[in-house]
Parts: C-alpha cells; structure tokens; sequence
C-alpha cells in the first residue's frame, strides 16, 4: 500500500537554544566619582590651619616654613579652589567650611589691601629713598638710571652694580644726586651730604654698605643691603647664606647709634618670612604701614613676591609704592619717611 510520508513539524522544544553570552565580557566603565564633602571639609580646615600657624611650621627639614611663608599671600587660591571643588560635590559641609581659610586670610591680609598712604602731613618733614637691585644683566642702565632719577627721591639704595655699570649710574645720577658712595656692588646716592661710609661685612665679598644722611632735619643712617640669595631645589630651600646675613646686618643695626634708621635694598625673603626676623623685628615695614596692595617686586614681568623692601626705626612711614619695571628683572620700591 502505498503511504505519504508527513514532513516532520516544528515545535517549540526544537527551537534552537540562544548562545550564552560570554562570561568573560568588560563591564562598563564607572563613572569617576566625586571628591567626597568630607575631605573637602578636612582639605579647608587644614588650609586654615596652615595660614594661622604659619609661624609655628617647622624650618628644620627642607625649610619648608620659609618657603611657605615667602608664598603666604598665595595660599589664599585655596579659598576659590575650594568653593568650586564644594559646587561640583554640591556639598554645604564643604561649602561652610571653606569660609574658616577664608576668614583667616582676610585677617592675615585685609589690611594690606586697604588704603593706608597718610600723605607727607601739613608739619612735618618728609624723605622720600628708592631702593632698587639693578641687575647685574640689566641691558640698559642708563635708562635705568633715568628712570630712578625721574622718581625724584632724596635717597637712592641701588644693588647688584657691576664694575661695567657702576660708571654709567654714576654719570646718568651725577646732575640729581651731587653725593654717592659705592662700595663692592652696592651704592647710595643722595642729595644730602653722605659721611661715615663704610662697609657692613655681612658676606665674604661686599654685599652691604652703610651711611649717614646729612638732612636738614637732621642726621639718618641709611643701610643699602643684598642678602644671599635662595634657591628652590631638590634639596629644599636653600637658605643658609641668607640667613647667616641676615644675622649679621640684624647685629650691625642693633649697635647702630642713630635714632632714625633705614634699611634699603634687597633681602632675597619677605617680610612674613621669620628667618629674616633678627632684621624685621627691629625695623618696621614701610609697606605694611603705609602701602596699598602687597607690592610685589619680583620677577619684575610677573611679581610674585615682595623680596625688595624699605625698613625703617625712628621715621614715621608716610606713602609707600612699587615703581614700574626697567631692565632690570627686580622692580624698584619707593617710600616717603616723616621725621
């Protein structure tokens, strides 16, 4: 008999089976995450620390303490650093706490950037010095010079002369300033008599000079200065020649026996920085009485940090300011003194 043959059916049991997929597959990248509230919290609380105790870091290992203290105005980039890191956490904890570094900040710094220029006062008897590090390299002394005399100060305190350029400032300062003394690579010049010049030995080669100013107000001891400088290395903060300096023209000032004083010149350190303190506790910042903004000095393109000063004992600090750049890499500073 003949059949007809069925052609098999599908059923679901005869599907074929799905592969697996592999075990082995990447996951997905996780997204990066968010610095925690938390340790934004501690981060800014730390800051605040720093800047208050600044005094207190230890100088022993790398003298660190130094190089922060040179830097302190600087450390006030954490507050706005700190905020944003807080706005993108969205975290208040942080947010409040950012406000302890800035309060610190502003009470280190508030009133440097307020106006504190007192004018020369309608009694009294005023005296205006410069100090200036003219740099060796400078390209242009002579402009140089007619720069500062154009500045029209009583007093001149120039540091790092050269023996190349020591003759052009004095021919280009001769017509201002009838008196000068130059002694190594520092010198004074100056519309008043200048007597008792000599050498302050604060370095193996001449690196400081003093004088007396004969005004008509009466006699000043002016001190024209340039402490070693630093170096930011491997090795840390390199130091020791400056402060060693720094020693020895704290001690010639402390025997010094004229009741008015003042210390031009360039000391490598800011006035925060308490490895100059043997100096800086004796004198009194012209700046930090009487001047607006930090007046930073150097490098002379860009300053970052105040490292020319005029320090002064027995003169009342009436105006101080920064002049604009020469050729030289460090800015000159000015003051207006009141007997």
């Amino acid at each position: 008999m003949l059949t007809t043959e069925e052609e098999p059916s599908t059923r679901a049991d005869d599907a074929p089976t799905p592969t697996p997929a592999p075990t082995n597959a990447t996951p997905a990248p996780t997204p990066p995450q968010r610095p925690p509230g938390r340790l934004l919290a501690l981060a800014a609380l730390l800051s605040a620390a720093l800047m208050a105790l600044h005094a207190h870091l230890p100088n022993t290992a790398l003298n660190l303490g130094s190089l922060f203290q040179t830097l302190l105005p600087w450390t006030g980039l954490a507050v706005p650093a700190l905020l944003a890191l807080a706005a993108v956490r969205r975290s208040q904890l942080a947010a409040v706490a950012v406000l302890a570094p800035a309060l610190v900040w502003a009470t280190l710094f508030g009133p440097t950037l307020t106006h504190k220029a007192k004018g020369t006062g309608a009694t009294g008897h005023g005296l205006t010095v410069l100090s200036h590090n003219v740099d060796e390299a400078n390209p242009d002394p002579a402009g140089t010079a007619r720069a500062l005399a154009g500045a029209k100060a009583d007093v001149l305190a120039l540091v790092e002369l050269s023996e190349e350029s020591t003759p052009v400032y004095e021919r280009e300062l001769a017509a201002a300033y009838p008196h000068h003394a130059v002694l190594g690579g520092v010198g004074l010049w100056s519309r008043h008599r200048l007597t008792a010049v000599a050498e302050v030995e604060i370095m193996p080669w001449t690196r400081a000079m003093r004088a007396t100013a004969a005004t008509p107000e009466g006699p000043v001891a002016v001190y024209a200065a340039h402490l070693a400088s630093v170096r930011v290395s491997g090795a840390g903060f390199t130091t020791a020649r400056r402060n060693e300096a720094a020693r020895v023209l704290a001690s010639a000032v402390r025997a010094e026996p004229a009741p008015r004083v003042v210390v031009l010149g360039d000391f490598n350190g800011t006035y925060q920085d308490r490895a100059l303190a043997p100096v800086t506790s004796q004198l009194r910042s012209a700046q930090r009485e009487a001047g607006d903004g930090f007046g930073f000095t150097y490098p002379a393109g860009f300053p970052v940090v105040r490292i020319d000063d005029v320090l002064v004992k027995g003169m009342d600090p009436r105006a101080s300011w920064t002049l604009p750049a020469t050729g030289s890499d460090h800015r000159p500073v000015a003051a207006t003194l009141r007997f």
